[in-house]
């Protein structure tokens, strides 16, 4: 790649954090460092892959933010309209079936107790049914794991209505302060989910390990802040920032953080510091150690009646552990 054509890519990237970074002093400081960067050679020599694995960390040196990324792709970038976002929705939705809707299982373990492992919170319009029918599946177990080890993150609006399973009125969990228009808005659990409420009253724990990520933290810090789960595992990757991808070049874009989530009575969130457990475990053993609690509530429910071969197999899953 030529000094010319690797020159325009940089400013396209400095363009695109200027416009954009939800950071206004901290795109400056970016600017500076690719500037530099460029000036001293230091991706003169590379291929398109190396060049983006290099330019992410130039990147990440000044506040460590991981949603800002130059990322290379094996197929053609899409065009936006005007100056917008490069987004291909039809093809993400074909990933998202692909991927089972960023679900990668939904099920009754012994006991009674809920499992959803979660790997993308992709758009609520998209995984819709998806969610309702997995949710609906685990409306009449005793607890929930609910399994983030591996989602890297997605729609906060799919956040939203996850967690709108989980309560029984409207809550304000968190607040989204956006750069563009310099607005904030509310995040809202919805007033109405299609399929069946898992309600307020049944413990839940949140599975977390260091690859989860984003939108996955979402969701494990607004259950931990509401006191509506417990965490368990290893703190989170760390990051708190919506973005949104913006075309750099015909294999190359770039994303870049348009906003920022924060709890809004404290006005903390998890960026940097990832979420932290409320039961410190290595991720490895969060799934056993998480199921071991549920069984064990579970128990506490008692025997009789109906209750009676849950019971059972509530004691006969502890032995096996």
């Amino acid at each position: 790649m030529g000094t010319e054509a690797r020159t325009a890519q940089v400013n396209e990237v400095i363009r695109r954090l200027d416009a954009h970074y939800v950071f206004p002093d901290v795109a400056a400081k970016l600017a500076e460092v690719l500037r530099r960067r460029l000036d001293e050679g230091a991706y003169a020599d590379l291929d398109d892959v190396e060049f983006a694995t290099v330019v992410t960390v130039d990147l990440q040196s000044v506040n460590g933010d991981k949603h800002v990324r130059l990322r290379h792709h094996v197929d053609p970038v899409p065009d936006a309209e005007g100056d917008g976002e490069a987004f291909d929705m039809e093809a993400y939705r074909l990933e998202a079936q692909l991927s089972g809707y960023g679900l990668a299982a939904a099920r009754r373990l012994a006991g009674n107790v809920g499992y959803l492992d979660t790997t993308m919170f992709y758009p609520a319009e998209i995984v819709r049914d998806a969610v309702a029918g997995a949710m609906t599946l685990l409306s009449g177990t005793d607890a929930l794991l609910l399994d983030v080890r591996r989602n890297r993150g997605g729609d906060p609006r799919t956040v939203a209505m996850l967690i709108s399973y989980l309560v029984d009125e409207p809550t304000h969990y968190l607040s989204i302060y956006e750069r563009e228009g310099s607005k904030t808005s509310e995040m809202w659990t919805w007033p109405y989910v299609p399929g069946t409420l898992f309600g307020a009253g049944k413990p839940v724990w949140v599975l977390t390990g260091p690859d989860t990520f984003s939108g996955g933290e979402d969701v494990s810090f607004s259950l931990q802040r509401l006191g509506r789960a417990k965490t368990v595992g290893t703190a989170t990757r760390g990051g708190a920032h919506p973005r949104n991808q913006f075309k750099v070049d015909t294999h190359l874009d770039v994303t870049v953080s348009i906003a920022r989530g924060f709890h809004p009575v404290t006005g903390d969130n998890w960026e940097g510091t990832g979420v932290r457990p409320d039961i410190p475990v290595d991720a490895d053993e969060a799934f056993d150690t998480a199921y071991a609690l549920a069984l064990k509530h579970v128990l506490d429910l008692g025997d009789t009646g109906p209750r009676r071969a849950v019971a059972e197999e509530a004691r006969a899953a502890l032995d096996r552990m």
